[in-house]
């Protein structure tokens, strides 16, 4: 017995040497929110909600009341686990009456329908106003009196699925590029169709052959610009109007509002879309005709220089 004791004495005094310290099984309780230990507040109470071990298994139910009201943020049926081992905390709530839990379920309830509430009342505004501006396309393109005694000779179900789809028609119809197409179309067979070259972009390509032999598909420009939505959502509402302007521009002598807007629209997006088409063929040419300066002096001054002289003009 006494040499057990002795090297019981031994084995602590090593330890005590090397600076370890020596924790008994029986260890005191040591909070991992605030770290005081139990003979800080001998009245305070202790809890232990998750699987954790060692100093992490203990917490001060005040402490972890603090802690889970952070991480609900107000939500009190949010769940709550550990950081540390994953564990959900059971959170159990004192029965406070029938009229608590009917209020309690009608805030919930109230809670998660709003956002629904809210998306119907959004749709159901965008659905009025192209009810609206569907109503005011139709006047303005059969006329005012044709219009409104169109609209109330018809059927009211015809209306309230045609006159929204008039300005989902429009912006439809916005997003067709049919010019690129026709220009693609027009650069791959500029050898094989000799009338392509007589129109004035592609003849100025042909005479300074500045489309690369060479090049691949990839490697050419891109004909598509980047879409705009808002671009596109005005072009396509203001379409209506710039028909009707065109159409008693060039043609004044048709009697027919209807047709008159008809072709001023058909005038307005074939002027356009050469205008598109020129635009894009020349950025195309000042593209393949670009080219990258050595760095020296004498560019970099000439560059400079022009540079200046762009934000002169």
């Amino acid at each position: 017995m006494n040499s057990d004791a002795d090297q019981n004495s031994q084995s602590s005094s090593r330890s005590e040497s090397k600076g370890v310290p020596v924790i008994s099984k029986d260890s005191g309780k040591y909070c991992w929110v605030c770290f005081a230990s139990e003979d800080e507040d001998l009245d305070a109470a202790w809890v232990q909600p998750c699987n954790c071990r060692g100093t992490t298994k203990w917490v001060h139910q005040t402490c972890l009341q603090r802690w889970v009201d952070e991480k609900q943020k107000g939500g009190n049926l949010n769940k709550v686990i550990c950081p540390q081992c994953q564990t959900e905390y059971i959170i159990v709530f004192p029965n406070m009456g029938i009229l608590v839990l009917m209020l309690d379920t009608m805030d919930s309830f109230i809670y998660k329908g709003c956002p629904f509430m809210a998306a119907g009342i959004v749709v159901g505004a965008v659905y009025w106003c192209a009810v609206t501006y569907g109503a005011i396309t139709v006047m303005q393109v059969i006329g005012q009196k044709e219009g409104l005694a169109i609209m109330e000779q018809a059927d009211p179900l015809v209306l309230l699925i045609g006159l929204p789809a008039i300005p989902v028609a429009l912006l439809l119809g916005k997003l067709i590029r049919w010019e690129d197409a026709l220009l693609s179309f027009m650069r791959k067979n500029i050898n094989k169709i000799p009338i392509i070259r007589s129109i004035p972009p592609f003849r100025i390509d042909i005479a300074t052959n500045t489309r690369p032999q060479s090049s691949t598909e990839n490697e050419l420009p891109p004909l598509s610009s980047p879409v705009s939505a808002t671009r596109v959502l005005c072009g396509a509402l203001l379409m209506p109007t710039i028909s009707t302007f065109f159409g008693k521009f060039l043609f004044d002598s048709v009697k027919s509002n209807f047709h008159r807007t008809v072709l001023g629209g058909l005038a307005f997006i074939a002027v356009k879309g050469c205008l598109k088409i020129y635009h894009k063929q020349q950025n195309y040419i000042r593209q393949c005709q670009r080219k990258i300066l050595d760095y020296t002096e004498s560019n970099i001054s000439t560059y400079v220089r022009h540079n200046n002289r762009r934000q002169d003009e």
